[in-house]
């Protein structure tokens, strides 16, 4: 399947919050979480925001942040029809390149312990390197911190 990235706007806020409210209700009410739509907004207008597309209809997104060192995913989320389709390793392939491309050192991950997209980001070089309450903090290195090494 080709997947394609195409750049967020606020006109698909609705889009991602529903995403996200759908595919991490679980997580939330297994660890006693609060979901806010209002953090959710706030978040998503100050991250970069990016639609997984194929055919050019929207089938997930991907949001990100950075410091000095690191490129951070802070939500990657599908609908249900298009996961184990391949579009999670395009997406963290995609990612790993970019961090490469802007001379990050690492692209870091949070994830609940208890979701299965574990594996995934494990398959695709992440690894857990902290944790902190019900999540695991993970990383993989990119060129630029092994080359310096």
């Amino acid at each position: 399947m080709a997947f394609t990235l195409k750049a967020a706007s606020d006109q698909h806020l609705a889009f991602a919050r529903s995403l996200t409210h759908q595919a991490m209700g679980h997580y939330y009410r297994q660890y006693h979480l609060t979901w806010s739509d209002k953090g959710f907004d706030t978040a998503w207008a100050g991250r970069e925001n990016w639609l997984i597309c194929q055919d050019n209809r929207p089938v997930g997104f991907v949001s990100l942040s950075r410091d000095d060192k690191a490129l951070y995913i802070r939500e990657l989320h599908l609908l249900d029809a298009f996961r184990r389709q391949g579009a999670g390793s395009w997406v963290l392939e995609r990612m790993i390149a970019k961090a490469r491309a802007e001379s990050r050192d690492y692209l870091r991950l949070t994830v609940f312990k208890t979701n299965p997209a574990k594996r995934l980001y494990q398959r695709q070089g992440l690894s857990i390197v902290g944790e902190e309450g019900c999540f695991w903090q993970m990383e993989s290195v990119c060129l630029s911190a092994q080359s310096s090494r």
